[in-house]
């Protein structure tokens, strides 16, 4: 996963939650795929994880575009802390607090100008409600889609993270994200370069759950899992 940001350890006041779906999903994987039925016994009972609210999820995506993991994660904790806080160990962060920080602030932590204005902007739909939050876990997969895009700096990867780290749907494809594609050309084309119709020929056979299956094959290229 090219841009995802590196799950850490950070004391937290949000439980973990885990897909409920997980384990008819790998029992389904290892029937149906070659690659999987390699893969998946190798985690043992790791699986996909989550700590955050909506508004942290899609924060740390925005943070995370275009840049590497070690570097989204050391911005997003400097980040949080210049919120919350230099004692805080909380990972979670409310869009109230972003609208109080100052730019130079938020710069200090490494974002950069475009990002400090997505942030904001994501914020400013959170706290007016524009965003439709409440009803998000009853919208199918393309009606949330729709409703994030809307917003300056998501765009389709960052729903599409969106869907899997938060929201937990069980059948995301996310084309657009590099280590997906990556890890697809090293396990199924032996590091040949692959196109994005290979990949969807590829997880014809994850179907109905693609999400568990990117996870895995994110895992074959980074074994420390990731999180939002």
């Amino acid at each position: 996963m090219a841009t995802s940001v590196r799950a850490t350890r950070m004391a937290e006041d949000v439980p973990v939650r885990v897909p409920p779906f997980w384990d008819d999903a790998c029992a389904h994987l290892v029937r149906k795929d070659r690659v999987m039925r390699r893969l998946i016994p190798q985690w043992g009972a790791a699986r996909l994880e989550s700590r955050a609210d909506a508004f942290t999820t899609l924060a740390r995506s925005v943070v995370g575009q275009q840049i590497s993991v070690h570097a989204a994660q050391a911005v997003w904790e400097r980040f949080v802390r210049i919120a919350n806080g230099p004692r805080s160990r909380v990972a979670k962060i409310k869009p109230t607090k972003v609208l109080t920080l100052k730019v130079d602030d938020m710069r200090a932590a490494g974002l950069s100008a475009r990002k400090i204005e997505y942030l904001v902007d994501l914020a400013l739909h959170f706290e007016s409600g524009a965003l439709h939050v409440a009803d998000w876990s009853q919208m199918d997969d393309d009606a949330v889609v729709a409703e994030l895009v809307a917003v300056r700096g998501i765009g389709r990867w960052t729903a599409d993270m969106f869907l899997i780290f938060h929201l937990m749907r069980p059948n995301v494809l996310p084309l657009d994200d590099v280590g997906l594609l990556n890890g697809i050309s090293s396990n199924y084309f032996s590091g040949e370069p692959v196109s994005r119709s290979e990949a969807r020929e590829v997880a014809a056979a994850w179907q109905p759950y693609c999400s568990v299956a990117t996870w895995y094959i994110w895992r074959s290229l980074d074994p420390l899992p990731v999180a939002y």
